[in-house]
């Protein structure tokens, strides 16, 4: 025999129901919802809803127009207010009439007093979304002072499935002395016998109409009529549905203002003329036949004549641009077009289709805006460049309702986490608050660089130590094998005609936001500051992070050395200080690097020196070979100079060029350079040194580069734009002494006068001295070899990246070197 159940979906929402969160909607340019309440009705009945009623904000009105309907009562949604500081909370209050609603309505504005009135009438009523910031101003105190005003709490059907778990572990763990405490503390007495035994409703919280019923109250019982099912949920019902997530809410804000310019532009008479619109249609309104589509006005402004002036032209540049690419990929693809016309019920999973859809046409408008930013951008069209960037409004407007939902989903998060540790609800071991997880990303990371480099060994480092790290980057290869890597293929790529080496990715921004959301990163740091950076500066603050930045490339001084120009060399400053001014902690791996940095107008509180190590097994004297007289074909004795890096001009490899052809001319052929590394200026270096004792080996890694290393006597590094310089430290740990320019970082790599020189920078003179004197005497240079040694050994990696982690768990004084301490 079949046991009878009794299902309400206790929080319903009509057309006559003002949005709780009117700044979201405002966002999107829709002021409420409009869902009919006989519609709401039918929908919860095929829902398999045994009772219905409508919760609207601070009126029954949509309640009255269904209450002659059987198996309807009325309810309302009551906007309550905590009287010192006016932090905004909801109650549900069910099975009232008229009378009552006139008396809720004159005593709201007090929680205390609503609460007093709403127990003293015996009306049945409950905390809607308890640990939800209506207007950011809930905080520990209002909850504990909840705990003690109210019995019966929601699991809410659009709250984030963490926020419900949360509530529930957090109610079962109360106990008498809890409430005995808290009692004393806020001189609340409860209005209802054994406070710390809560009860739990469910209800979907739903505007659009699309998730009518996704969260429920059962009870065990066929009950027929309001007052008998409102009493047994005082015994032991059962909520019905987990909760949602971004993405469901930011598609109800998608189908609310669908719902809201279908209205109010009687978008009905476009039914059947429009591809687009029955695509939309079915995306945000699958219960009727219309056919409209979300902020459906831009049909009307699709139409219209455009406006004068830059603002209103970048604006339909953006809608056109999105029509015509949601034309085309609706067109490209049959199965949508299936779904479209299908006549079969919606899937369970429509948001996560609307996501899809939404994601692609996007990728398609960015890829355009991006290509044409940047063209000009490399043309130096400064108002174009101002057109493209007001562009990015319309582009943002469209995406909005997902940024807001994901800042407001991640809001919840850490405040249902900090009610978790406050009610002791979860032991200290399993606290999520000590977790530190860090999403690094990148815009360089299979390059051959210093950056590259660092994060390889980082990702080693964090696997080693169980350290919870994921490099983030974009790049046109699958990296699904390496670990600790998640590389997003990018929405297109964009090749810089002075350095076509160099490819700009742009990134899907969605994905990557959704991706930085589910797994729940406690801190963003970005290495770079292209694309993928922007991608990070924003994902950080959507989702409410701490965002770090590592200062590690003289981008400014490259720009200007590859183009020969100093206004692009001061835009790139421009932009690179307005960048990194954004983070809220700013490492960089040198004093000078700093230096420049606070310079140029950073704060000085921002900025942090971080510790950068080296692998010392990897890198090692023992690992001398014979690669250079085997594979390369390097014979005879002499003095063996290594240069490591990029081969291109702005390493000032043409200083060593001449100052190595003058040092042959002091010495003979007793020495040899060796140029180990790929690049723009590969060719014409070869060329240049074609008829002197000089080896060119390309791109070497693993055991091959570090023999080398080992088999080499003296390395010289001539650049003068490094921030760091990864290779000196590797020199150094294979035995080698180093020269290095007075300019940049790597001259704080070394001893000076016991493990390298420090020379002029640019100045062909100073580097052959050097290099000369130090070739001269080779007893000098094998002892300042095993000195070098012994330095690099004090600089391991594994020190360095145990140092540079601590700098996550402690935000307000991260580890490092704190600049007033060394500047």
């Amino acid at each position: 025999m079949d046991v009878k159940t009794t299902r309400v979906d206790l929080h319903l929402h009509s057309k006559f129901s003002i949005r709780p969160s009117q700044w979201i909607l405002q966002k999107i340019g829709c002021p409420e919802s409009f869902v009919d309440p006989m519609e709401l009705y039918g929908l919860a009945k095929q829902k398999g809803m045994s009772l219905v009623t409508i919760t609207d904000h601070n009126t029954i009105a949509g309640c009255l127009e269904i209450s002659h309907l059987p198996g309807t009562f009325i309810s309302e949604e009551v906007t309550t207010y905590f009287p010192d500081d006016k932090c905004k909370i909801h109650v549900l209050a069910h099975n009232i009439d008229e009378n009552a609603h006139v008396e809720i309505q004159k005593v709201r504005e007090n929680i205390f007093d609503l609460v007093a009135y709403l127990s003293g009438a015996g009306i049945y009523h409950a905390l809607a979304h308890p640990l939800f910031s209506l207007n950011d101003k809930l905080t520990m105190d209002h909850f504990e002072k909840l705990l003690l005003l109210f019995r019966n709490f929601e699991l809410n059907g659009t709250r984030d499935v963490l926020q419900n778990q949360c509530l529930r572990l957090i109610l079962s763990s109360l106990e008498p002395a809890t409430f005995q405490f808290l009692s004393e503390k806020h001189g609340i007495e409860p209005h209802f016998p054994e406070p710390w035994e809560k009860r739990l409703i469910g209800g979907s919280d739903d505007h659009s109409s699309l998730n009518v019923a996704c969260t429920y109250t059962e009870v065990q019982g066929e009950f027929l009529d309001p007052e008998a099912f409102l009493a047994a949920l005082e015994k032991a019902p059962t909520v019905i549905g987990q909760g949602s997530g971004p993405q469901v809410l930011a598609h109800n804000l998608y189908a609310i203002a669908y719902q809201f310019y279908k209205k109010k532009f009687n978008l009905e008479r476009y039914a059947g003329k429009d591809v687009l619109l029955r695509v939309l249609d079915r995306f945000l309104q699958p219960n009727t036949a219309a056919e409209a589509g979300i902020i459906s006005k831009l049909h009307v402004f699709w139409n219209r004549r455009r406006r004068s002036g830059a603002g209103s032209r970048s604006s339909a540049d953006i809608k056109d641009l999105f029509r015509r690419e949601a034309l085309r990929l609706i067109t490209d693809n049959p199965e949508l077009m299936r779904f479209v016309e299908s006549s079969n019920p919606v899937p369970q999973d429509l948001e996560i289709k609307w996501f899809e859809f939404v994601n692609e046409v996007s990728n398609k408008v960015l890829l355009h805006f991006a290509n044409h930013l940047l063209d000009h951008l490399s043309g130096a069209n400064v108002f174009n460049i101002f057109h493209s960037i007001g562009s990015a409004g319309g582009l943002y407007s469209l995406l909005a309702p997902y940024f807001v939902s994901y800042s407001i989903f991640a809001r919840e998060k850490a405040f249902s986490r900090e009610a978790l540790e406050w009610f002791g609800a979860r032991k200290p071991q399993d606290d999520p608050l000590k977790r530190v997880k860090v999403a690094h990303f990148t815009d360089t990371f299979h390059e051959i660089n210093g950056v590259a480099t660092t994060l390889q060994q980082q990702i080693s480092a964090a696997m080693k130590t169980r350290r919870e790290l994921v490099v983030i980057t974009c790049a046109e290869r699958d990296d699904s094998g390496f670990k600790g890597v998640r590389n997003f293929l990018p929405v297109g790529v964009y090749e810089l005609p002075e350095y076509p080496e160099q490819k700009l990715c742009y990134p899907p921004f969605l994905e990557m936001l959704s991706y930085c959301y589910e797994n729940g990163f406690t801190h963003i740091h970005s290495a770079t500051p292209g694309p993928i950076g922007l991608a990070a500066l924003a994902i950080a603050r959507i989702l409410k992070l701490p965002l770090y930045g590592t200062y590690h490339t003289a981008l400014p001084q490259y720009a200007q050395c590859l183009t020969d120009d100093t206004a692009i060399g001061e835009l790139v400053w421009r932009y690179t200080l307005w960048y990194y001014d954004q983070m809220d902690r700013i490492f960089a791996p040198s004093r000078s690097t700093a230096n420049e940095l606070i310079q140029k107008g950073i704060s000085k509180e921002k900025v942090r020196l971080f510790a950068r190590g080296i692998d010392i097994e990897r890198f090692h004297p023992l690992k001398r070979s014979r690669t250079l007289e085997n594979r390369f074909h390097l014979n005879g004795g002499g003095t063996r100079l290594l240069y490591v890096g990029r081969i291109s001009r702005e390493k000032d490899l043409p200083v060593l060029e001449a100052a190595f052809r003058s040092l042959v001319a002091a010495v003979g052929q007793r020495v040899h350079l060796v140029v180990v590394g790929d690049g723009p200026y590969l060719e014409e270096m070869r060329e240049n040194m074609k008829d002197m004792p000089c080896c060119f080996t390309g791109y070497l890694e693993g055991e091959d580069l570090s023999g080398v290393y080992a088999s080499c006597d003296l390395f010289v590094f001539p650049s003068t734009t490094d921030t760091f310089g990864n290779v000196v430290l590797e020199a150094q740990a294979s035995g080698l002494p180093v020269v290095v320019t007075d300019s940049g970082g790597p001259q704080e790599n070394l001893l000076p006068g016991e493990t390298g020189v420090i020379v002029d920078g640019s100045s062909v003179q100073s580097l052959f001295e050097a290099l000369r004197n130090l070739v001269r005497n080779p007893d000098r240079l094998r002892e300042m070899g095993k000195r070098a040694r012994r330095y690099s050994e004090e600089r391991s990696f594994e020190d360095a990246f145990e140092t540079s982690w601590t700098m996550y768990r402690d935000e307000a004084e991260p580890a490092g070197v704190v600049l007033d301490r060394v500047i």
